[in-house]
């Protein structure tokens, strides 16, 4: 059940980074700058997705000093592959024009993206490694998921611009909001989700009671 939860949370983040593409109202730093690098290099953004977590899976290694987090690279290539495939549906039916549309659109991409994200970092099953490096900081700075979000976004930021990746207003709401959501979405899920999974761990347990009571 938890590698259900896993490849859910990743498709809802997919989900919402396609939605905060489409807004054109700027998106993430760091799809930003996936973006920047198919523009100037070729490739689509889900291909620059899989290539730059194999960059960081190394730097993760350097900071943590232990080997490196294969695993990683398989949620990078869902990842990848995720968005490509939202972009290539959502280019049929959400194209938003005025600004208003543009506005909701952005708005729930930011808020899908940090459900997605903490539905399947919670499952703790090869993060992606953005993300895996957010908590390294986290732990290393001791401090919360906002403050080592918000170092690494603009981190991220300032290598978009260079690129002339889509920064816009866009971008500004999600260095700011982006770490707070996703701190208000890590419990919610921690409670919902460890009631699921706690009934589908015990469910086969009481069922074989019910057999051996009879």
């Amino acid at each position: 059940m938890k590698y259900v939860f896993y490849v859910l949370g990743i498709l809802i983040l997919t989900l919402g980074i396609s939605f905060t593409i489409q807004s054109d109202l700027g998106t993430s730093p760091f799809d930003a700058l996936l973006i920047g690098l198919s523009i100037n290099a070729g490739l689509t953004v889900g291909s620059w997705e899989i290539i730059i977590a194999l960059i960081l899976i190394c730097c993760n290694s350097f900071l943590k000093r232990q080997k490196p987090e294969v695993l990683g690279m398989l949620t990078a290539f869902i990842t990848g592959m995720g968005i490509d495939m939202w972009l290539f549906l959502l280019h049929f039916f959400v194209t938003p024009e005025r600004w208003y549309s543009k506005v909701i659109c952005f708005g729930i991409g930011l808020v899908v993206i940090g459900l997605g994200t903490a539905t399947y970092l919670h499952t703790n099953f090869a993060p992606i490694p953005v993300d895996r490096l957010t908590l390294i900081l986290q732990e290393l700075a001791r401090t919360n998921v906002f403050f080592s979000r918000t170092f690494i976004y603009l981190v991220l930021l300032i290598m978009a611009l260079i690129l002339n990746g889509p920064i816009g207003v866009g971008t500004l709401l999600t260095v700011c909001l982006g770490g707070l959501i996703l701190n208000y979405f890590m419990p919610f899920t921690e409670k919902v989700l460890d009631r699921i999974l706690i009934q589908s761990s015990t469910s086969p347990n009481d069922d074989k009671g019910k057999k051996h009571s009879i």
